[in-house]
Order: structure tokens, then C-alpha cells, then sequence
């Protein structure tokens, strides 16, 4: 269990504490949702915890494999729906490698990104797409 001390500050804006660390991260609504757009949005903040869960996951099973993937980059494309209610309705990451794509372990660490945790958590209306670049490092 981690517990987190979320703080509304007025104006949209939201200040959260990780008690474990210290750390803090703030929020604020999106210019499109009558906010400023100054920090993440919450449905940002989703969109986020996808793509880095994706690459811890990654970074686990390549770290346990001994598979060099630093300099990985994921690129997360968030889309919102049209109408009622306001969601989520698109996640698209690009994912770029630095490994080959005939990389013995290619499906193995494509398979261990579509099972992180966070992707599991996604509802079944939100489309997830991954596309993936596989490069010599």
C-alpha cells in the first residue's frame, strides 16, 4: 500500500505528495476543460503511467535477461472523446528500441509491455495501441 496526500489548491490546480518519498508533482485542468493547461492533467497523468510502466516493465525483464535497453523512448499520444462522458478513448504509444528487430527476446519484451500493470488496469473501451521501432543501440 502507498499512500498519497493529494492537496486541491483552487483554480483546478492540485499539489500531491508520494509519503514513501517526498516527492511532489502538481496538476492543473486542460485549457480545453476550463483550466490554464500549466501541469499534467489527471487524464495526462494516466496517459503517463502507461508509457513508464511500459518501459519499467521493459527495464525488468531486459534486466533480468542481461539486454542492454537504455536510451529507450516512448512516445504517448493522448485522445479524448467527443462526447458525454469526457474520457479517455485513445492511448498510442511509440516505442523505439535500441535493440534489433530480429532480437531473439522481441517477443518476449513485447509481450511483457502489453502486460504491465497499468495496461492491465486500462478499461477495454480505451483503444491502446503500441507501436514499436526496433534499432541497433
Amino acid at each position: 500500500m502507498v499512500e498519497i496526500k493529494l492537496t486541491y489548491e483552487g483554480d483546478l490546480h492540485c499539489s500531491a505528495i508520494h509519503t514513501p518519498s517526498g516527492n511532489t508533482l502538481v496538476t492543473d485542468a486542460p485549457v480545453d476543460n476550463n483550466g490554464r493547461g500549466l501541469a499534467f492533467s489527471p487524464t495526462d497523468l494516466v496517459a503517463t503511467a502507461l508509457g513508464s510502466c511500459v518501459a519499467t516493465v521493459i527495464g525488468i525483464v531486459a534486466k533480468r535477461k542481461e539486454i542492454a535497453v537504455e536510451g529507450m523512448t516512448v512516445t504517448i499520444r493522448k485522445f479524448m472523446s467527443d462526447g458525454q462522458p469526457r474520457r479517455i478513448s485513445r492511448l498510442e504509444l511509440d516505442l523505439t528500441v535500441p535493440l534489433s528487430g530480429s532480437h531473439p527476446d522481441r517477443k518476449l519484451l513485447e509481450s511483457a509491455a502489453r502486460s504491465c500493470p497499468v495496461n492491465q488496469s486500462i478499461h477495454p473501451d480505451i483503444d491502446v495501441v503500441m507501436n514499436w521501432t526496433w534499432q541497433e543501440g
